[in-house]
C-alpha cells in the first residue's frame, strides 16, 4: 500500500489539517467578528486570541482583491505534495514531516479560501507587533524548518569493514 511508503507525511498532514480547522471553528463559534476585532488576552500585552479574517496572503499581502490566485496556488501545492508522497520515492522522516505539515497548512488555508473567500486568523503576538496568523501558517513554517533540518541532517555513512575486522570475524 502506498500510504505505508511515507507514513509520517500522511500523519503530519492529517493532524495539522484537523488541528487548524478545529481551532478556526472554535474561534468562529466563540468570538464575534467586530471592528475593532474582539480579543481575549491570554498574557495581556504579550499574547492574545484576536479574531480577524484575511482575504490575502501571509501578513495580509494582496488583500485588496488581488489574492484570488491564492486558492489555486494552495490547491496546486497540495496536489503536488500528495503526488510526491504517493508516487515519489520513500523520503526520510524529517522530509515526510516537513512536506506533511506544509500540506496540512496549505489545505487548511486553501479550503478556507475556496469555501469562505478568506482565512480565519487569531494568534496575536503583541509583544513584537507581529501580524495575526493561524495554525496553518504555523504548520507551514514548521514544515519549512523540518525541511531545513533534513537538508543539513544526513544519515551516517555506512560503516566500512576493514581487513582487521574481517580477520577477527573469521577467528
Amino acid at each position: 500500500m502506498r500510504l505505508k511508503k511515507n507514513p509520517w507525511f500522511w500523519v503530519a498532514a492529517i493532524i495539522s489539517l484537523v488541528l487548524d480547522h478545529l481551532t478556526k471553528f472554535w474561534v468562529v463559534q466563540n468570538f464575534e467578528l467586530t471592528v475593532p476585532p474582539q480579543t481575549q488576552p491570554l498574557l495581556p500585552g504579550v499574547f492574545h486570541f484576536t479574531y480577524v479574517v484575511n482575504t490575502g496572503a501571509a501578513f495580509s499581502l494582496f488583500s485588496n482583491g488581488g489574492a484570488i490566485w491564492l486558492r489555486w496556488l494552495s490547491l496546486g501545492v497540495s496536489i503536488g505534495l500528495m503526488i510526491l508522497a504517493w508516487f515519489g520515492p520513500r523520503i526520510n522522516r524529517w522530509e515526510q514531516a516537513g512536506y506533511g505539515l506544509i500540506l496540512g497548512g496549505a489545505l487548511g488555508n486553501g479550503i478556507d479560501r475556496f469555501v469562505s473567500g478568506h482565512v480565519v486568523d487569531f494568534l496575536d503576538f503583541r509583544i513584537i507587533s507581529f501580524p495575526i496568523f493561524n495554525l496553518a501558517d504555523v504548520f507551514i513554517n514548521a514544515g519549512i524548518i523540518c525541511l531545513l533540518i533534513a537538508t543539513f541532517h544526513s544519515p551516517p555513512p555506512p560503516r566500512k569493514q576493514n581487513n582487521r575486522d574481517s580477520i577477527s570475524d573469521e577467528l
